[in-house]
């Protein structure tokens, strides 16, 4: 397979007696060669090796082209049973076989298909393989199929290679359901060929001339072919020579200038047509062998025959046993579907209508409070700060029902307000219902958890800065608010997700924005540490007792509840985000449960007190006799045996 010594021998060979008629090379590069320059002496070259492409004027091949060999050339047969996908191809480009990506190139172009990506190498083909790694990089599986040239041993993959960092179970897991195709180069049928000898038959008698092992000769696949070149050869000359006998020639009549004789036996080749040992014999246009394709598919570790193509009469025989990973061939293209999801509608009036019940029940709380806000009882119990607990739980409630509007009940232009809206309403309910009960059990904690030592420095219960408390709260939720919703607002979104090669593009209403996840963080952040703060502070106070906050302690029960409550649903939304109606739920559920927790805990006791000991009544008719100086004197009261206890603790103490 020396070009070069291929070249010293042709000129040897031509202008030494006798004169040549028919030159037979056998590698690619030597027959490319050698039939370049044969024809400018009108020699007729026949070759029977398949690694050849170049279609030269005067070459036969006694072998069918390697596009013969090619899913080209197999009348692209994957289109008619898998689809039409998409492909990548690897080629070593100084070779002649880079012409089967050509004419490839050009059937699948017909076929209206696409090669997405094209790599050509210009050294040892192992070195792309190596470097491929369809193993390491996970190019192999349920997406992916490769076609593979077919002429290798059956084994190939389990040999050994210390220049491949994969083990053989690796590889077999990397080439599991590729596809090789590859020349028929013996008749599968038990019929008799020209030469009266079926191809079992041939195979026998050339292991016995052999005497060794097939696989330890060079060229065993190919000799039915090459045996049926020279058939085709020897037919072909005999029809010359009868036709030169018409014409008054003979074949010895031949000469390098004599292109008459030459004509005739090409002629005689092109039209030869016979059984062989290889199958039927017939050359096309341009002088290459048309054969069957045989298509395997490697099942299990084991090839398995799944279909032949007939090049000669475009017919396409498929056995309908290919199998593939994930049941079905990977997906010729990426599928792109559209569609809305929507939020379950008796789910979302389930827990609309506990939403509208529990801002009933705040309303009642609050008309209750208000009324009631001359009773001592609950003039101790901060009643201000609990009318804002009793809103901000109205506002929290209210923000379930834009939390589970979607593309179902309003179009794409009011998704950007309802997004704005849950957040606002979520955030100004927190703040004021959570943020009054908040500083309710840090002023206790403030005043009545002082060590000994500074238990003289405690003052005087001062309505206005709880207040003050609540409002910084909220104002901070304001102005955060605020430069997040200019800054980056939020908007719809669209979800993407593949499976199984189909894009589906999921439109529903989200709230999302370019940066969520730092604004969300900080913002989520603040809150969280806000609750873990209440939780702390609850327990700190658990066992102080004062009538200045008489309902600290239910206080403390509901800041329990409603800590435990956001701080598992908040990250669990977050998971859950692709959920729709699991994340409405968590969320909804979450803000509907805490509410009716603060609610219930911190109004239902002073309710049932009022009831059953009357005492809004008893209440009502000492303010009427004696006014507001009662309550002014028990405080002064108050101060003064604090004062006294403080200095008698001191006189102790000394």
């Amino acid at each position: 397979c020396d070009p070069g010594q291929a070249t010293k021998y042709l000129y040897e060979l031509l202008y030494n007696d006798p004169i040549k008629i028919i030159l037979m090379p056998g590698c690619s590069s030597v027959s490319t060669l050698v039939a370049e320059a044969a024809r400018m002496w009108n020699l007729i070259v026949v070759r029977n090796h398949h690694h050849l492409l170049l279609l030269l004027l005067l070459l036969f091949r006694g072998v069918p082209r390697d596009t013969q060999g090619s899913w080209g050339e197999a009348g692209w047969g994957g289109d008619r049973i898998w689809g039409t996908p998409p492909l990548v191809t690897l080629t070593p480009a100084p070779t002649t076989l880079g012409q089967t990506l050509d004419d490839l190139d050009q059937r699948v172009k017909e076929a209206g298909l696409e090669i997405t990506f094209r790599q050509s190498f210009f050294s040892d083909p192992a070195a792309p393989v190596r470097n491929l790694k369809v193993y390491k990089e996970k190019l192999y599986g349920k997406k992916y199929v490769w076609f593979l040239i077919g002429w290798y041993a059956d084994n190939w993959f389990r040999i050994k290679d210390p220049a491949i960092n994969c083990t053989e179970a690796e590889m077999a897991e990397a080439v599991e359901g590729h596809v090789t195709t590859e020349i028929v180069m013996l008749n599968p049928e038990n019929t008799r060929s020209i030469s009266n000898m079926t191809s079992q038959e041939f195979i026998e008698k050339l292991q016995t001339r052999l005497g060794k092992n097939p696989e330890e000769t060079g060229g065993f696949q190919e000799a039915p072919l090459a045996y049926d070149a020279i058939w085709a050869l020897a037919l072909a000359l005999n029809k010359t020579s009868a036709e030169l006998v018409k014409k008054g020639l003979r074949l010895e009549d031949f000469n390098y200038n004599n292109k008459n004789i030459t004509d005739e036996i090409y002629r005689a080749l092109n039209s030869s047509a016979f059984e062989g040992v290889s199958g039927h014999v017939v050359f096309d246009a341009s002088g290459s062998r048309m054969a069957w394709t045989l298509i395997e598919q490697l099942q299990g570790g084991v090839y398995k025959k799944i279909g032949y193509y007939d090049s000669t009469k475009d017919n396409l025989s498929w056995y309908n046993n290919d199998k593939w990973i994930g049941g079905a061939p990977p997906a010729d293209y990426t599928k792109v579907i559209t569609t809305f999801r929507f939020l379950s509608q008796k789910l979302f009036i389930s827990v609309s209508v506990l939403a509208s019940l529990g801002i009933l029940l705040a309303i009642i709380c609050l008309a209750f409070n208000i009324y009631n806000g001359h009773v001592r009882y609950i003039q101790n119990s901060q009643p201000y700060l609990n009318n804002m607990t009793a809103v901000g739980c109205t506002l929290a409630l209210a923000a379930v029902f834009p939390l589970g509007l979607d593309g179902y009940h309003i179009g794409p232009g009011l998704f950007p307000f309802v997004c704005q809206a849950r957040l606002w309403l979520l955030g100004l309910g927190f703040s004021l219902a959570y943020g009054s009960m908040f500083t309710k059990i840090w002023w206790v904690h403030t005043v009545f958890t002082k060590k000994e030592e500074k238990k003289e420095k405690r003052k005087t219960l001062e309505p206005w800065k709880l207040y003050a408390t609540v409002g910084l709260l909220v104002g901070l939720d304001v102005v955060t608010l605020i430069i997040w919703q200019i800054v980056d607002p939020l908007h719809r979104t669209i979800e993407v997700g593949q499976r199984g090669g189909v894009l589906t593009v999921l439109g529903r209403l989200g709230g999302r924005c370019s940066r969520c996840w730092g604004a969300c963080g900080i913002f989520y952040g603040f809150k969280g540490l806000l609750l873990l703060l209440g939780i702390f502070l609850a327990y700190e106070t658990k066992s102080v007792s004062t009538e200045k906050i008489n309902d600290h302690r239910a206080v403390g029960m509901a800041i329990y509840n409603v800590a435990v409550l956001c701080l598992i649903t908040a990250p669990v939304t977050m998971i859950l985000s692709s959920q729709q109606d699991a994340a409405f739920a968590f969320a909804s559920l979450a803000v509907v449960f805490s509410s009716y927790i603060t609610l219930v805990v911190l109004f239902v006791p002073k309710m049932r007190r009022l009831i059953t000991r009357g005492e809004w009544q008893s209440e009502q008719q000492d303010t009427m006799k004696t006014g507001s100086s009662t309550n002014n004197n028990e405080e002064e009261k108050s101060r003064l045996l604090e004062k006294e206890n403080r200095e008698l603790e001191k006189i102790i103490a000394e």
